[in-house]
């Protein structure tokens, strides 16, 4: 059978070393992450290579900004000698705890500190398609499979809809990656190794991936015979996110979990298979990519069908579930069964974003693409096979969005400030006050989390009232007026009358860069 066996290398036929097939592999999707963020890429010397939304002269909101302040975070504080997990200036310095940083915080500070967040953002991006793409490989040699096999396998997975279009925000994206490591992991019997890079997932505040993550593990191992230390490299990471929902949940905004409500809003709709292009609005966009191919879906099920006549039943059954059930749990409340367990299963009440488990399906249709090419591993066949991914994969989700590096009037600031106009905590326009907050550290009323403290969530609500002048707040105050423009949140004419209440109670502009100017007490 083709998938028992692996041709050599032949007459006139030179088989790859391993340091020229690494070398091939990294180039190979290094090469797919310029494509998939393609034509923004032109821009990266001056934007953030991300889900773009109107700046109206200012950075331009998104939650690339809220992980870059957060990867940004780590140095920072520890340059500070203080716990790197803790966000000091947030929420009126009563802050919260930042995990989602840590992993990628540490190697990307050398950026930071020579060349800025966008250089680092972008660098983050670029570089997270050759770690997937090189692990996803590494785990499928790691089956038997060919290189070229292999290869493509690693690009679908590398250039997985779903998983491009979290990379232009989220830490879902980059840190997917984990998951073919953790296989690799378990077949390679290296558990210490499985259980780090799974509990790692957790540890980086993703506990709805480990909700998938986690069984994943565990069933592959049963599969592969390596139940007993997948069990084990299981247990550290069902602690871990045990304790970040302790550290992190409990006692914030999201301990009552999310309403049914919340995940209908998230919830598409067939539709949303079909579609290549991103038909929903930011910030709801990219979670509703779900798009996987014309052609990649029925190269998958080839593979089912190859895998069920070579009788290796155990992972033909891993693999076809680890595809149907993120894909069934990403319709979320379209589907009658998505309430069942919101209501009796425990864990699935917080997660509001139900398609959040579509790495796995990526990973697994990756895996199953991969037995097809496994049959006629030829050159041709290979670099047809890789093109036509490439082509069958793409979407266009990433586009160059607007920085504002070295704003003058946050220069001018000193103290702590309020930053207007005020959003609720768990609005995606607070990410511009973050991005902002790495120019000029210091305490400040807002913030952007979905774990707020909830005292401060309501400080902030509150506050909204300032927008249009209502409130009296004291100074400094640093108007945003793009954000007054792009947030449909905020009624035309309150720019006018917030300018006018700030005067009135004896504030003057002292600086201004822009769209964004600093009232001050004269």
């Amino acid at each position: 059978m083709g998938l028992r066996s692996h041709r050599g290398a032949g007459r006139r036929r030179a088989r790859l070393g391993r340091p020229d097939t690494v070398g091939l592999a990294v180039a190979l999707y290094a090469t797919a992450g310029a494509a998939a963020t393609w034509p923004a890429l032109k821009h990266a010397d001056e934007s953030f290579l991300a889900l773009a939304e109107p700046g109206h002269g200012e950075a331009a909101p998104g939650d690339h900004l809220q992980l870059t302040y957060q990867l940004w975070l780590v140095g920072h504080r520890l340059a500070q000698a203080a716990t790197p997990w803790t966000d000091p200036y947030s929420f009126g310095g009563e802050g919260v705890t930042v995990l989602q940083g840590w992993l990628f915080g540490l190697p990307l500070w050398p950026f930071f500190a020579a060349a800025g967040p966008e250089a680092a953002w972008n660098v983050l991006v670029l570089l997270s398609y050759p770690l997937a793409g090189c692990l996803a490989y590494g785990w499928l040699r790691s089956l038997g499979l060919p290189r070229g096999a292999a290869l493509a396998g690693g690009l679908v997975f590398a250039v997985f809809p779903y998983r491009v279009a979290q990379s232009t925000g989220h830490l879902l994206g980059p840190i997917s990656a984990l998951l073919p490591a953790t296989l690799w992991a378990l077949e390679r019997r290296r558990y210490v190794l499985a259980a780090a890079a799974l509990a790692a997932i957790p540890l980086s505040g993703q506990l709805h991936l480990a909700l998938g993550a986690i069984p994943l593990a565990i069933a592959y191992g049963a599969v592969r015979g390596r139940w007993l230390g997948a069990a084990a490299a299981a247990l550290p990471a069902i602690g871990a996110g045990l304790a970040v929902a302790q550290l992190t949940v409990e006692g914030s905004i999201a301990e009552q979990g999310r309403s049914l409500a919340a995940v209908s809003f998230f919830s598409p709709d067939w539709q949303d298979f079909l579609v290549r292009e991103l038909r929903h609005p930011p910030p709801i966009g990219p979670e509703f990519a779900l798009f996987m191919g014309w052609v990649t879906p029925f190269a998958a099920l080839a593979g089912l069908v190859l895998l069920l006549r070579a009788r290796r039943y155990g992972l033909a059954g891993l693999l076809a579930g680890a595809v149907a059930v993120p894909v069934w749990l990403a319709l979320g409340t379209t589907l009658p069964t998505y309430e069942l367990l919101w209501e009796y299963v425990p864990g699935f009440g917080y997660p509001r974003v139900p398609e959040r488990l579509m790495p796995i399906a990526g990973l697994a249709i990756g895996a199953l693409v991969a037995f097809v090419v496994a049959r006629r591993p030829r050159p041709a066949v290979v670099a047809a096979a890789l093109v036509l991914i490439a082509l069958d994969l793409r979407i266009d989700a990433y586009g160059p969005a607007a920085a504002d590096p070295d704003n003058r009037a946050y220069a001018a600031l000193e103290g702590p400030v309020l930053e207007l106009p005020v959003f609720p905590a768990d609005r995606h326009w607070n990410s511009v006050y973050l991005y902002y907050a790495m120019q000029q550290p210091g305490e400040r009323a807002g913030g952007y989390s979905t774990t707020a403290p909830p005292g401060a969530a309501r400080a902030l609500i509150q506050l909204t009232r300032a927008n249009c002048g209502a409130e009296r707040p004291g100074g400094p105050i640093v108007l945003h007026e793009g954000l007054y423009r792009a947030s449909p949140l905020i009624l035309p004419e309150c720019l006018e009358r917030v300018k006018a209440a700030l005067r009135r109670i004896g504030l003057r502009e002292t600086a201004r860069d822009g769209p964004v100017a600093l009232f001050t007490s004269p």
